[in-house]
């Protein structure tokens, strides 16, 4: 109520625009046209404004992803992943640790492909690629390499 009164912005419903005075909400059947209405990215709610603060035109802010993806520490081919640990003192004082898996970014020659493959793997994945071939072990993990 003091945010919009000050602002002189008016809280849009679906059914008409809701104006608020003192202590009532009065609601109208119809929006006037001539007012420039802005719609809101994160509840989708509607406000209007006053020509004197805002032009009539809708404002759009370019779409930035607010966090870039990070690796996780898990390797794709085997499912490896950190296993939880308890560091034990002399005094037998237990403390939690987490053990990461061996994780080497990896150039592996794909024979189908003709071309060489950027990994992110285990040790025991790059032993069993070397045993069973990358086409048989990316098959078994369910992994397109041609997206790699």
């Amino acid at each position: 109520m003091a945010v919009s009164a000050v602002l002189g912005f008016t809280p849009v419903c679906s059914s008409g625009v809701m104006a608020a005075s003192s202590s009532k909400l009065h609601f109208r059947s119809k929006a006037n046209p001539e007012l420039g209405f802005l719609s809101s990215q994160l509840s989708g709610i509607k406000i209007s404004s006053n020509h004197s603060l805002i032009s009539a035109s809708p404002i759009s802010a370019p779409l930035r992803p607010a966090l870039q993806p990070v690796a996780r520490r898990v390797c794709p081919f085997t499912g490896k992943k950190a296993n939880k640990k308890n560091l034990v003192s002399f005094s037998n004082h237990k403390t939690k640790k987490l053990q990461f898996v061996n994780l080497q970014y990896k150039k592996v020659w794909w024979e189908a492909g003709k071309r060489f493959v950027k990994l992110r793997l285990s040790t025991k994945a790059l032993k069993t690629i070397e045993k069973n071939g990358l086409d048989a072990v990316a098959k078994k993990a369910g992994i397109d390499l041609r997206k790699e």
